[in-house]
């Protein structure tokens, strides 16, 4: 039968079931296959902590979000516009966030009354679909057998019911591919590859995925196919990519560019761990990957490494760096270069392992006893990440510093296109390791002839310190914990070196602002009178909540911060420019506290703590109502329906 073709500009899909059903592998092709298409694309991994959580239930319910679109999008969306539930529990879970008039595709094969009862359910919702007034009455509900056609489609391959039913997820992957015009070459490719040691498992898979997507051609159930078209991209060679690789890739390049061998020293911990994972596999590049027995171990290893002459990195989550803050003190006095990546999660303690957060940024920046002052930079995206890692390594090297690296869950697993940079892009990173030569400023000549390296006399311009790794001959030193006298780096207890010790190595990280860009400030109107300012994983919520906001006829300005210690020069000067500023933060205000100690500014919080990206609508929603009050605009004349509908172009 002939199929209607309808163009969309950009489609929200959810992938959902229990936490066996292979959700992630099947979003994540997904993904692969809009990349491979050309679309833009954000995606949202949500999966809970256990690593099997109990079956049919909520809490073991696991998902995938991929918004893909033919224009530049910026986040994974507020709202599903088609949700496919393997299960009961996946329904009810996930219902509350879909639109009115969202598509749902229901595996109707496990809504036994034993599931239904896992998931709270007291009546089955599929038997009241035709009910006006029933839980499902504003969507399009397609109620499918997809374990049982599954089962059907494999059993020339010999498999046990329970192993043929592990492919359903490939046969709703290959039913939503042909509903959206996903290219299928890549995705067979893949299973070919990931099972080509299990013959009948490769199969059936491939068989599942072929089954789904010729059901929707021939079946009678879906009568319109979606074309969502490529995206305008700027040239070059693109990949789809997560924030932990992106991340991996970026420390790697660093150690590239500066000539270093890298030392990773860590401790496994989510959602970090994949950082480990990756930087294992690149020993081509002069990468050592550490595994150690515990946060302490990892971090006093990457630190000996930098003494040593490496670039030491040490990877954890927000537990980790509270284990390692004494270490990272060390760091701090020995004046060493050091990345510390924290790649935050939901607190305190242990808290929410899977879930998103960014309520580090206090902790990074005082979490230590002393003065102890650490540069904190945090990437935007997924993709950002890379440069991110590449920045936090050029100021470790160049500023002798431990460097705080902030992503989070987000970031972590969610994906993008990335266009790779081609080498000659990336800064040259210069370690300057010190020499014995007797013409070096920090080689001090007595009237005797006899040469003293002097392991504190400091760079004029960046107050660094010279890096003298231990073997060289004229460059022995003392290093250590304890306080160090100005030039010579003896131990000093006496209080007005202290003092000057203390002040100087606060006067070093504030000079790294020295090196930083002017701030790009999004104000295409220049009249705005509310500035939105954020830092990390917000750009995307609050850009695309800025977005709509203008496209409801109001002025707003966005700008977003890379660097957190030191600030921007010009920050102060921007905030000082509006009539309001609006924090949005995953925390209870931790950037708006800095910004109204440092600059006296009434910055406004906007803040969520419930381990998920903050949604756009509800954002621009408050964007909206500050402007109008900025402006003077009467709340009756407000109206936000266009911001607050879906994502829209700049």
């Amino acid at each position: 039968m002939s199929k209607q073709v309808k163009q969309l500009d950009r489609v929200i899909i959810r992938f959902a079931g229990d936490s066996g059903d292979g959700m992630q592998l099947t979003g994540d092709r997904f993904t692969q296959e809009s990349a491979a298409f050309g679309n833009d694309l954000v995606t949202l991994p949500n999966f809970p902590a256990e690593i099997r959580a109990p079956q049919g239930t909520i809490p073991g319910v696991s998902s995938f979000q991929v918004h893909f679109a033919d224009h530049d999008i910026l986040t994974p969306g507020d709202a599903p516009d088609v949700l496919v539930a393997m299960n009961p529990a996946a329904l009810k879970a996930n219902l509350a966030d879909l639109p009115k008039g969202a598509t749902i595709i229901v595996d109707t094969h496990d809504f036994s009354k034993r599931n239904l009862d896992k998931a709270g359910y007291a009546e089955n919702p599929l038997d009241a679909i035709g009910d006006t007034a029933g839980p499902l009455a504003d969507y399009a509900v397609h109620t499918l057998d997809l374990t049982g056609m599954t089962v059907e489609a494999v059993k020339e391959f010999g498999l046990s019911r329970k192993d043929a039913a592990r492919a359903k997820n490939m046969f709703a992957l290959g039913l939503l591919s042909w509903m959206y015009g996903r290219p299928t070459d890549t995705t067979e490719a893949f299973l070919a590859r990931r099972f080509a040691k299990v013959p009948a498992i490769r199969d059936a898979n491939i068989t599942a995925f072929k089954a789904g997507w010729n059901f929707g051609e021939t079946t009678e159930t879906f009568v319109v196919r979606y074309e969502v078209k490529p995206a305008a991209m700027s040239p070059g060679t693109y990949r789809n990519i997560t924030g932990n690789l992106a991340l991996a890739w970026g420390l790697v390049a660093g150690g590239v560019q500066s000539g270093l061998p890298v030392f990773l020293g860590t401790y496994p911990i989510t959602p970090a761990s994949d950082i480990l994972h990756e930087l294992s596999k690149h020993k081509g590049f002069g990468v050592t990957t550490f595994q150690a027995e515990d946060e302490i171990a990892g971090i006093g290893a990457a630190i000996g490494a930098s003494f040593g002459g490496a670039l030491g990195v040490t990877s954890t989550s927000g537990p980790g760096v509270a284990l390692k803050s004494e270490s990272i003190g060390l760091a701090v006095m020995t004046e060493l270069p050091l990345v510390i990546v924290d790649v935050q999660r939901g607190g305190p303690s242990t808290g929410l392992p899977t879930k998103t957060e960014q309520a580090d940024l206090l902790q990074a920046m005082f979490g230590r006893n002393g003065e102890a002052p650490v540069p904190v930079v945090a990437p935007q995206s997924p993709g950002d990440c890379f440069d991110a890692a590449v920045e936090a390594t050029r100021i470790a090297v160049t500023y002798r510093t431990p460097v705080f690296l902030l992503s989070d869950g987000y970031l972590a697993n969610g994906s993008e296109p990335w266009r790779i940079p081609e080498v000659a892009e990336l800064p040259v990173i210069d370690p300057a390791f010190a020499t014995a030569d007797a013409d070096q400023p920090y080689i001090n000549e007595a009237a005797d002839g006899s040469l003293t390296f002097e392991p504190y006399r400091r760079d004029p311009e960046t107050l660094a310190r010279p890096w003298a790794p231990p073997g060289v001959a004229g460059l022995e030193h003392r290093i250590g914990g304890l306080e160090k006298a100005d030039i010579t780096g003896n131990i000093s207890y006496d209080p007005a070196n202290h003092d000057f010790m203390v002040r100087t190595r606060q006067a070093k990280i504030d000079r790294i602002a020295d090196s930083l860009p002017p701030l790009q400030v999004d104000d295409p109107s220049g009249q705005a009178k509310v500035l939105v300012i954020g830092w990390g994983s917000t750009y995307g919520p609050i850009g695309a909540a800025c977005r709509r906001v203008r496209r409801a006829g109001f002025d707003v300005a966005q700008v977003h911060l890379r660097h957190l210690n030191p600030f921007p020069k010009d920050l102060g000067e921007v905030l000082q420019g509006y009539d309001k500023v609006l924090v949005p933060e995953m925390n209870l205000g931790q950037l708006s506290l800095l910004l109204r100690g440092k600059y006296l500014v009434d910055a406004l919080g906007y803040n969520q703590v419930n381990g998920m990206p903050i949604k756009a609508a509800e954002l621009a929603e408050a964007i909206g109502h500050l402007v109008a009050e900025a402006e003077g605009i009467p709340a009756d004349q407000l109206d936000l329906s266009v911001a607050t509908s879906q994502e829209v172009h700049q």
